[in-house]
């Protein structure tokens, strides 16, 4: 199942975090990374995958 979180991460990172975490901490600092550039966003998501 990470394999698909981290494929949906690379696509939608909020997306990702969200199906690992929930509505937490790290989905909304994913979604202000996702923001401010998407390369950040995909790094965060695919390190709150790998972690959790």
């Amino acid at each position: 199942m990470d394999i698909v979180r981290i494929i949906l991460a690379i696509l939608l990172p909020p997306l990702g975090v969200f199906l690992q975490v929930g509505l937490g901490k790290h989905f909304w600092i994913n979604i202000l990374l996702t923001i401010f550039g998407y390369i950040p966003g995909i790094v965060h998501a695919v390190w709150v995958i790998a972690k959790y």
